[in-house]
């Protein structure tokens, strides 16, 4: 147990690693350059509830703005398995009881960039925050990618 602990925080820790060397790609692109000028973040919670992040950028105030809503999302998906934005449809949509879960309206998030993500080592949930919706999930998935990790995206878990 405690090896794959050890194991899950160095793998969480090289994708940390590799969205910094990601988020100036990103920045080239205009639309989330405007949008965050590449004050972003990543928050990860894994199933113990251990907390791993990393704050981009130099202006601390939107910074500490880009993490909180990353928070959110991790911790959102984390409670409910569910990628942000399907919890918020499925709740819409009658298809899932909110108050199962403990979060409320306005509380949970239903933008883009929140999701599961399985791992070696356990399960994860992802927050990014700061560019589009589409590159908060993408900028993830390629990090994930590029240090060659197997990966399952999980779309939910519970029905």
């Amino acid at each position: 147990m405690k090896m794959e602990a050890n194991e899950l925080r160095m793998i969480i820790s090289q994708i940390i690693d590799q969205i910094e060397m990601l988020v100036p790609v990103y920045v080239a692109n205009e639309e989330d350059r405007l949008k965050a000028n590449g004050n972003v973040a990543v928050c990860i919670v894994d199933a113990s509830g251990d907390v791993h992040g990393k704050i981009f950028g130099s202006d601390k105030i939107r910074g500490r703005e880009a993490f909180r809503v990353a928070w959110i999302k991790a911790s959102q998906v984390w409670i409910t398995g569910m990628r942000t934005g399907e919890f918020e449809k499925k709740v819409f949509t009658k298809e899932i009881d909110e108050t199962v879960f403990g979060i409320k309206r306005p509380d949970y998030v239903g933008w883009e960039g929140g999701q599961p993500v399985e791992l070696p080592g356990g399960t994860v949930a992802i927050g990014f925050s700061g560019f589009t919706s589409a590159t908060d999930i993408e900028i993830v998935l390629r990090a994930i990618e590029e240090c060659m990790l197997p990966v399952t995206v999980s779309h939910h878990k519970h029905n």
